[in-house]
């Protein structure tokens, strides 16, 4: 089984009453179009993964992006390929987070993680952040 190694930014943000908010982005079409994921991407050939974080998050979102501790990595089997996934906290330093690829994006607070349909790698991680926040 061909294995296929990405990248994805758990980016977080801090509102004035100091609650925590985790960005969720939703698919188009194609490939697990309508689940939800955490943004990134394919680490491309002399790229670490943090580089392939911070350039994948400029190309979907058109958001510059500092790249935090590796959370987790979480190994997937999907029915055609094996997804190898670092994820890593990330913060905004500029941008506006534009949706280039993603038809929707949410701001999720702890207790609405739940809320959306994610794609079964990203739900994986979804009780590792939970403890984190």
């Amino acid at each position: 089984m061909k294995t296929l190694k990405v990248v994805a930014a758990i980016i977080k943000k801090i509102n004035e009453k100091g609650e925590m908010f985790i960005f969720a982005t939703q698919r188009g079409s194609g490939d697990f179009g309508g689940g939800w994921e955490f943004p990134g991407g394919k680490i491309e050939e002399g790229e670490t993964p943090q580089e392939a974080l911070a350039r994948e998050i400029k190309e979907e979102l058109e958001t510059e992006i500092i790249v935090g501790e590796l959370i987790d990595t979480i190994e997937y089997d999907y029915q055609t390929f094996h997804l190898s996934m670092d994820c890593f906290w990330a913060e905004i330093v500029s941008g506006d987070l534009i949706l280039m690829e993603h038809v929707a994006a949410k701001w999720l607070k702890k207790d609405e993680l739940d809320s959306v349909e994610w794609l079964p790698a990203d739900m994986a991680l979804i009780e590792i952040i939970r403890s984190k926040i």
